[in-house]
Formats: C-alpha cells, structure tokens, sequence
C-alpha cells in the first residue's frame, strides 16, 4: 500500500539507459563556460587561502587575532565548522541506507563527497592553530627516539587526532567504494584509451556480475555499519575539546549531543546549499534530485533546528538553576548583553528562526526560500562556534585578565579562503565523479509507479 502511494523518486518517465545518459553527461561532456566561472573564482580564494596560510606560518599566530586571554580563535572556530559539515553525508549515507531510506540514493553520492572534501578542509586547521605545524608529528603516538617523553592521551586534541583521521578514512573508504560500479559503466562507455585506462584502474576489475554484487553488498553494508558510530563520536570527541575543561560557558555536559545535533543541522544546510546549485547547473538532474528529495531535508533542517534551540534555552536554564555566578555571567551578562551580544543574537536568529520557515510547505518546496534559509544556518551554525569560543574567553575571572578576541585581515582570508579549498574540491569531484549514484538508482526507476519493475537490456550494466 505504501508503495502504490509513494510519489515518484524518479521523474520524466526514464529508462535505464536514460539514467546513465543523463548522471554521465556531465563526465563526457566539455565544462561550459558557467562551470569554468566558477571553478576559477574557487581558485582564487583557494590562492589566497594558501598565501595566508603560509603567511601565518613563516610569521607566527600573531598576525591572526589570538590574543591575552582569546588564546582560540578562528582555527578551532572553523575547524568546528567544516567537520560540522561533514556529518550530513555520513548520516545520508549510512544511517540512512540501514534504515533502508530510498530517498537517500539520489543525493547521497554529493553528500559523501562533501564529507570528504569537508573534513580535508577541516584537518588543516588544529594543525596550524598548534603554531609550529612542522612539529605535528610529535601528536602521533609512535615509538621514538625522545626517552619518556610520549603524546598526552588525556588532551582532547590528541583525541581529535584519531578521531578525525579515522573520520576521514571510513568516509574515503565508504565513498570510493559505493563508485566501483559507476566507475565500471564509465570505463565501458569511455571513448578514449586514457579514460579507459584511469576509469579501469577505478573500477577494480568490476564485470557486474553475481559475485561482485554480492561482495560489493556485503562490503557496503559493513561499512556503513561502521560508519554509523562516527556521527556520534566524532563530534562528540571535538565537543570534549570545551566540555572537559573548566572554563564557564564550555564545562557542561549537554555539549556532546548539542554539538552532534548542531553537526547534523549545519551538515544538511550545507546539503541543500550544494544540491540546489547543483540542479541549477546540471538541468537533468532535476529529475533524480526532486523537490520531494529537497523537502525531506528541509524536514529535517527544521527537526535539527528545534533541537539546537532547545539546547540554547537549556543552557540558559542551567546558568540560572545552577546558582553558579560565574556560569550566570558568561550567559546572561557576556553572552547574551555584552559586546559580542550582537553574534549571539545573530546566531539565535540563523539557527532558530530562520528554519522556522519550514513549518509551511511552500517554503519547504520553494528553491529560492531553501537556498536563503541554508545560507543562513551555515552562517549561524558558524557564529556558534565563534560565540562559543570567544565568549568564554575574552572575560576571564579577573576584569584585569579581560580582552577583545582582535580579528586581523588574516583571520577573513583563511575563513573565506577555505570555502575556495571546499568548493574547488566539489567542482571538480562534478565534472571526474558521477555526481548520482547509477547503481543505486536504478532499481528506484519504478518505486512510486505501482511498486512494479520491469527489466530492459542493458538495466545492470549501464543500459548500454
């Protein structure tokens, strides 16, 4: 019954080989001149990036805005922000696909890579916040040289060391190997030998058959399994970077699921950000990227939204409850009216009432309102960490020891900048990777349309 009333994933009336035309288009075909647009202006802020990088590493930390006591700043800010990214994907991708959400297949493959690309972005900066990042070596556990001197396993950056790098290599993992069959079907349709060859390397001798279907299941499903405890660790371990310390405003307990909700939130507003360019640039995939793949997000948007608010009002909540003056202080007084009141209530107003928006299905299914409303979580989701990080530090227990966080020229170039590494990234995967998952869309040809299937020549094997 639910699958005669379930609306179309696919619209357009396709075919097999209509679906693999339409996902490999974009690989066979020579980038117009909108794609290259923007491909450069990525470049450039990639450029800058790189210059401000390695400015801040031949000159020192000074020339960003940490300071006497805002010892963090933007790189644990948006080191925050970037594996908040990152979370989207792997909560699409494996949680998702145990649930057995069809929905999932069409976006999933975007989702992945910007995980990926996400948290390469992201692994950049604990590395330059360290100051002397040709020392980073010396977090890794390994036998050396140095007597008893070993990594501080108590020190939750030495924890965000494995868990990110173990982050990173689950989701390449998980990636590469749900492309194995679409990197078979691109080598089976490619006209040059070079193609043939680099996609042939890819696709790791894939033939379709039985046997390679039941391992390539097999495999799938391990790795999603283990993929699944990463969205809960993962921004956990980087919540216990503030709550384990004993700073007011960072030593609380809700941080752990405040900051997964939030990673979730900021993820899938990024998501809908990315998908909604993309149907912009690449028209036929309005028919596997519907509106109704967009609506589920916003859903979802809207869920994580509430959540993330009613972590703030909690915490409020707490200050007050707690009768402790110096929690009271870093919410009532420096937060919410003192001179960064005006992130707070920036953030307040990108988190929780923008989403709200998504309470009526118009702007649920509307393009321009989704794209408007994704920009501003991310920007909010942004602030969250800033307030986090800044508030709690730039007025320490002495009003002698009080201090403005002194955001430098430095600081803008490596935050926009990063977004020019991002976004370099996901333009290229678009152009080398088929951007919709062809194996996995296929067999949701026919779901909405009766629950009947039916098999044309070529179905398995790229419907050429």
């Amino acid at each position: 019954m639910s699958e005669v009333a379930r609306k179309p994933l696919i619209l357009g009336d396709k075919t097999y080989a209509d679906i693999t035309d339409d996902i490999c288009k974009p690989i066979e075909t020579f980038p117009g001149r909108g794609w290259f647009g923007l491909l450069i202006s990525a470049n450039a802020l990639f450029l800058i990036y790189i210059l401000a990088v390695a400015a801040v590493i031949a000159t020192g930390m000074g020339l960003l805005g940490v300071n006497h006591p805002v010892a963090w700043g933007t790189m644990i800010i948006t080191f925050v922000f970037w594996i908040g990214i990152g979370h989207a994907g792997t909560l699409i991708s494996a949680i998702l696909y145990l649930f057995r959400q069809k929905w999932r297949t069409s976006v999933a493959r975007s989702a992945e890579a910007m995980t990926v690309f996400a948290v390469m972005t992201a692994g950049i900066f604990p590395l330059i916040h360290t100051g002397r990042p040709w020392l980073d070596f010396w977090l890794l556990p390994y036998p050396n040289q140095r007597g008893p001197l070993w990594v501080n396993f108590r020190s939750p950056l030495l924890w965000d060391v494995f868990a990110v790098s173990t982050y990173a290599t689950v989701s390449m993992v998980f990636w590469y190997v749900g492309m194995v069959p679409d990197f078979a079907t691109i080598r089976d349709r490619a006209k040059t030998k070079l193609r043939r060859v680099i996609y042939g390397a890819l696709s790791l001798g894939w033939r379709g058959s039985a046997r390679h279907w039941s391992h390539y299941e097999m495999v799938y499903l391990l790795l999603a399994g283990l993929s699944t405890p990463l969205v809960l660790s993962v921004h956990t371990i980087v919540s216990f970077d503030f709550a384990v310390s004993q700073l007011p405003g960072w030593h609380t307990t809700i941080f752990p699921p405040y900051f997964v909700a939030g990673a979730i939130f900021s993820g899938f507003g990024m998501v809908v950000t990315l998908l909604t360019l993309v149907r912009i640039g690449f028209p036929t995939f309005k028919d596997y990227i519907t509106i109704d793949h967009m609506e589920v997000m916003n859903k979802i948007i809207m869920a994580t939204g509430l959540m993330v608010g009613y972590a703030y009002g909690s915490e409020f909540f707490i200050a007050w409850y707690s009768g402790n003056p110096y929690e009271r202080y870093v919410f009532f007084e420096s937060r919410a009216t003192g001179p960064y009141a005006w992130s707070y209530w920036t953030m307040i107003f990108c988190n929780v009432v923008a989403p709200q928006l998504f309470w009526f299905r118009r702007f649920r299914r509307s393009i321009p309102v989704m794209f408007v409303v994704s920009i501003f979580v991310n920007i909010g989701m942004w602030f969250e960490r800033f307030v986090i990080t800044v508030t709690s530090l730039h007025r320490d227990f002495l009003p002698s020891n009080w201090g403005m966080y002194a955001w430098s020229m430095y600081d803008t170039l490596v935050l926009v900048g990063s977004f020019g590494m991002f976004l370099t990234l996901f333009l290229l995967y678009l152009r080398v990777v088929p951007a919709i998952s062809i194996a996995e869309v296929k067999p949701m040809l026919h779901v909405g349309k009766g629950g009947h299937g039916g098999h044309e020549p070529g179905g398995q094997n790229g419907g050429h």
